[in-house]
């Protein structure tokens, strides 16, 4: 076999195709032009400050609309470093070992930050001077968006002063260089970094820093700083907190503020917490910055060690991210356990807006949950009550899995003194099952039929032997639906019926229903897991006097169809779902006693 040599080749870059793919698929807006020349005079100042601490720091941007200038102080370039960093797509003005010490100090990169703002202008041109090599000449570099370019070292004469000068043309018809959505990208970006920039257009100059943010400011009361943080929050974010959390995590160089939202939101929202990467806003529309439960804030952060991706809008999701997580959540859950200690009102005025929140927070932190468990409401037997309290009232404390259940017997178990926690709300059935944790002398059961009626009076023994061809004939005409009735004498009075079932029972009929209508080989299946289910009961109250007249009637068609009515108004009373044969009951109850009221 004969040696063959490989051959080296350099890529191709169709610029007019990398510009279209930054601006469609990389970045979410041209806009962003902006940030990256920003990004780039930040951290040109910076880089000459690492070795000339007292280097100037102003950022001056001027434009009228067609043509935008951005002017730094910074460390500047060489011919050489022209030719190695602005014609090299991805190059990185991070490259000197002296600056590489402070690269944490750097907020983006140069070569490809520089060509985003081709997505707005159709020639960039540089010029710039460098401050470490003083007696090199100035160089200017003009780049076109099809790819060309050119470098050209000024005369001896023209020698401006160390630093950058940025020039964009527009493209014709582009609308970016505005000078009024200048000034706004600028200051929607830029005012919190540590420079001064200023923005000089349509006969005007403003200043568009604002620093340091407001949360690292002294101030000379805390209420004085409260009323600057709500004003703050209700021009950046649209609303007046409730309260504010100073939020402060050094392992991730965060600081800032999580801001209580006034009204209820959904735990599903998505949120829209505001970041900056060392003062430079990333995104404000950050939702991976707090724990899911925390959905009842909204954050405004600065972070130095948070790693952005690659199109420098949003953070990555990495192990650092979950770390600075978890500390923010820390933090909101000692807000919240100090409100409960030091300022029960305040606290009060939190949960009627967020209680959901604090639910889903107490689930999984026992300190917070013994601590809120005496400001948390839950729907019982007793109403509207904290669990230490209803369960002190009642022993064993009842769980209704479901809403639905608890409707069945709410009524019925207050009269009799049993204590039932509807737990069929969001987080509440995991929070009662959790009091045993907290104190061992309490007893969470689950809710059965069998609890209900074990306490409802039974029928004398000649009343209920004298009933029996009634009870009979009324269990014939249900057993169709597959339940039960009995007699029992209970309050309040003025409930004729109770329907007591449970989801085993309902598990069954429900199988039941699709064994019949399934072909034979799925009905097979389905029979052979059939279960012996205890049937559902109605339960009636033979202290009602309907139902007493019911049973003393000598019409068993009438009786039978008397019966179908109290069931069928049993049924609806729990809430539960009406099955096909439901439906026919009832209607075939309406109808009869209609029948018999229009006779003749």
């Amino acid at each position: 076999m004969s040696d063959i040599t490989p051959t080296s080749h350099t890529f191709q870059v169709d610029l007019r195709g990398l510009v279209d793919l930054l601006s469609h698929h990389l970045y979410s807006s041209p806009k962003v032009y902006v940030r990256e020349l920003l990004q780039n005079a930040v951290d040109a100042i910076t880089a000459r400050r690492a070795f000339e601490p007292a280097a100037p720091g102003e950022v001056r941007i001027a434009t009228d609309g067609q043509r935008l200038t951005i002017t730094d102080p910074g460390v500047g370039l060489t011919a050489a470093e022209v030719h190695k960093l602005l014609a090299t797509i991805g190059g990185s003005s991070k490259r000197d070992e002296e600056i590489e010490g402070a690269r944490r100090d750097f907020l983006g990169q140069f070569g490809i930050g520089l060509l985003a703002c081709f997505t707005v202008a159709s020639v960039i041109t540089v010029t710039s001077r460098s401050a470490r090599e003083r007696d090199a000449a100035a160089v200017r570099w003009s780049a076109r968006d099809d790819g060309s370019y050119t470098v050209t070292e000024l005369p001896e004469g023209e020698r401006p002063e160390p630093g950058t000068v940025v020039e964009l043309l527009a493209r014709p018809g582009e609308q970016w260089l505005a000078p009024g959505k200048v000034v706004d990208l600028a200051r929607e970006y830029g005012s919190l970094l540590p420079v001064d920039i200023t923005v000089e257009g349509g006969g005007e100059t403003v200043r568009v820093t604002d620093t340091p943010p407001l949360w690292e400011r002294p101030w000379p009361t805390a209420t004085a700083r409260r009323l600057a943080l709500n004003a703050y929050c209700e021009e950046t974010l649209g609303f007046s907190p409730l309260d504010v959390i100073d939020l402060d995590v050094p392992l991730a160089g965060i600081k800032g503020a999580a801001f209580v939202l006034p009204h209820a939101t959904s735990p599903s929202a998505r949120p829209a917490h505001r970041v900056h990467l060392k003062r430079m806003l990333l995104t404000d529309t950050a939702d991976n910055l707090v724990p899911e439960w925390a959905f009842f804030v909204r954050c405004v952060v600065d972070t130095d060690a948070l790693r952005p991706t690659a199109s420098r809008e949003s953070l990555y999701d990495d192990e650092a991210l979950a770390v600075a997580r978890d500390a923010i959540g820390a933090q909101i859950r000692d807000w919240l356990a100090k409100l409960a200690s030091t300022d029960p009102s305040r606290l009060e005025a939190f949960l009627a807006v967020h209680e959901l929140g604090v639910k889903a927070l107490a689930r999984h932190d026992a300190e917070l949950l013994e601590a809120m468990l005496p400001w948390l409401r839950f729907e019982t037997t007793d109403g509207a009550s904290n669990l230490i309290d209803f369960a002190r009232a009642h022993q064993p404390v009842y769980l209704a899995a479901t809403v639905d259940e608890y409707r069945q017997v709410a009524q019925i178990a207050a009269a009799q003194g049993i204590g039932v926690v509807n737990g069929g709300y969001t987080y509440d059935a995991e929070l009662v099952g959790a009091l045993p944790r907290l104190d061992p002398q309490i007893k969470v059961e689950s809710l059965q039929p069998g609890v209900i009626s074990a306490n409802l009076d039974p029928l004398p023994g000649e009343t209920e032997l004298a009933l029996q061809s009634f009870l009979a004939a009324a269990r014939a005409r249900l057993d169709a639906v597959d339940v039960d009735v009995v007699l029992r004498e209970f309050n309040p009075v003025s409930v004729p019926a109770l329907l007591l079932d449970d989801r085993e029972a309902r598990r069954e009929r429900q199988r039941a229903e699709a064994e019949a209508e399934a072909d034979d080989l799925w009905g097979g299946i389905l029979a052979s897991i059939k279960q012996h289910a205890a049937r559902a009961q109605l339960v009636l109250n033979h202290r009602n006097p309907t139902v007493r007249r019911v049973s003393a009637i000598g019409d068993p068609e009438l009786a039978g169809t008397a019966v179908e009515s109290l069931y069928g108004q049993a049924l609806l009373m729990s809430h539960r779902p009406l099955r096909a044969a439901d439906t026919a009951l009832l209607n075939r109850s309406f109808m009869n006693l209609l029948e018999h009221v229009t006779r003749e």
